[in-house]
């Protein structure tokens, strides 16, 4: 089935602004269903005359008309008529008929697409009458309000073309609405709404008050004050904000209300967001804990290598100063991993990023000061969580390290190339030199095969037991020794 992008792209005669607010209409127009109790269909004409549905909009406060999906679907040839009629229609065209869809009898009204004088398609609202029958004020203040912003699509006055939504939790009709005057005066809020500016601290009516002037009159000194909340209170302007007083929080969006001379009021959305503020501060403040704990752990592993780093200076036995180096180059490996994820909100850590600094200091530990060994790379790791990369940055240093000591032994150049190959959780990873190649480092002592070198049994341990893999110990291809690492990574 085709969906909305795909529909847009097969129409040559729009230009790219005119598919920009066409997706900025279906975007927001949730609000006009909810509002009038109406499903939502958004028609475009083929070139051939025909009409196809583009887009549908189901009611989240009353029950569908249309429980399937009828994007991408052809209007029946019985509607040509009175679909033509509407797109050369300036205003809103209503049905002069009735029509059944199920057990329901359907009224629709279109209302045109207008963009700088060219008519982009249809948008239908199909209303149940059953809807109409015995509303109460709140249902005939919902239905007006939805009606009226229906209205300003032909205008060109909705979608709105200068919004500015900045929080995340949007109100919805269903979490409560306002309507407000020209002048900003209530003119009717929903019981929902009362409960929200109730959860504020209010105590009296909202009718007949200035918005303004009840939502300022909550706030008390020290609390904050977007700058977007005065232009919310009053409604002019289509913009989102915060009421944040009496240790609640109350998202509000206003949606002016106009005519064809200009705005006449405005619908204010409310939603109390209390409990999603606390949550997200206990977020907040739990990922600030894990960052404190990485950038703590760093720091101990730090002094962990100065310690091994003096010990090595005041001892006269060079193996045991070769020794000393060893674990001190293991511990801040160790180290780089906590660093990296203290620097971000989660257990996450950019693995390119880390491993790159580890393996060039890897080489820089390993090789004499007359050697010149590079290093590059092919593929990446990608974002990797804790538990995978620090045991994954330990193999890595030790195989470059063991490159540096035995694969260059006596050489003043040479290259080693790290390639990747990931896939979910699957990982491949390849570590190649064009040093003195296998037979020559296993006769020199790394005794790959038995792994009976300590780098050696790190790297086969962490591989076999952590990532349940395998590695492989081959020559190269262009002489060196070639390492063949295939992992399973415990999270992806």
């Amino acid at each position: 089935m085709a969906d909305f992008s795909q529909i847009l792209a097969t129409r040559p005669d729009f230009d790219d602004a005119d598919r920009e607010w066409l997706h900025h209409l279906v975007a927001d127009w949730q609000v006009i269903a909810d509002l009038s109790f109406a499903d939502l269909m958004l028609i475009l004409q083929n070139g051939d005359g025909s009409f196809v549905v583009a887009e549908q909009c189901r009611p989240s406060t009353v029950m569908s008309l249309r429980p399937d999906d009828v994007v991408g679907l052809t209007v029946p040839d019985e509607h040509l008529e009175e679909l033509h009629e509407a797109m050369k229609s300036a205003t809103i065209f209503r049905s002069s008929s009735l029509r059944p869809v199920g057990k329901s009898m359907v009224c629709n009204v279109y209302a045109p697409i207008r963009r700088d004088g060219k008519t982009l398609g249809l948008v239908v609202r199909e209303t149940n009458m059953a809807t109409r029958e015995s509303n109460g004020r709140y249902e005939k203040e919902s239905i007006e309000a939805g009606k009226r912003l229906f209205e300003m699509i032909p205008r060109g006055q909705f979608p709105y073309r200068d919004t500015i939504m900045n929080q995340r939790h949007i109100a919805r009709v269903s979490d409560g609405f306002i309507m407000v005057t020209f002048d900003g005066i209530v003119d009717y809020a929903s019981p929902n709404a009362i409960s929200c500016f109730r959860r504020l601290g209010l105590t009296g009516s909202m009718e007949g008050q200035y918005l303004s002037e009840v939502g300022t009159s909550l706030l008390h000194e020290n609390d904050p004050v977007p700058e977007t909340l005065p232009l919310v209170l009053t409604g002019k302007a289509p913009v989102d904000s915060e009421l944040d007083a009496n240790r609640s929080v109350v998202s509000m969006r206003s949606l002016p209300l106009m005519d064809a001379d200009g705005r006449t009021g405005a619908i204010v959305l409310c939603r109390d967001i209390t409990e999603l503020r606390r949550r997200e501060v206990e977020l907040q403040t739990k990922d600030a804990t894990i960052s404190e704990i990485h950038h703590r752990v760093k720091n101990n592993l730090q002094a962990v290598s100065a310690l091994l780093r003096l010990q090595a200076r005041k001892t006269k036995s060079e193996e045991v100063k070769k020794e000393l180096a060893e674990a001190q180059r293991r511990v801040q490996t160790i180290a780089m991993v906590h660093e990296g994820l203290s620097q971000t909100a989660d257990e996450i850590v950019d693995f390119d990023k880390v491993i790159s600094n580890l393996l060039r200091m890897a080489l820089d530990l390993g090789s004499m000061e007359d050697q010149n060994i590079t290093i590059d790379y092919i593929g990446k790791f990608g974002m990797m969580p804790a538990q995978d990369a620090t045991p994954l940055s330990l193999v890595l240093t030790e195989l470059i390290t063991n490159c540096v000591e035995h694969g260059y032994e006596g050489r003043k150049e040479g290259h080693i190339t790290v390639s990747v190959g990931r896939c979910g959780k699957s990982l491949n990873v390849v570590v190649e030199d064009d040093g003195n190649g296998i037979e020559h480092e296993e006769h020199n002592g790394m005794a790959r095969s038995s792994g009976s070198g300590l780098g050696t049994q790190i790297i086969n341990t962490f591989v076999k037991n952590d990532f349940g893999g395998t590695v492989r110990w081959e020559p190269g291809r262009s002489g060196g020794t070639r390492v063949v690492l295939d992992m399973t990574l415990r999270a992806a």
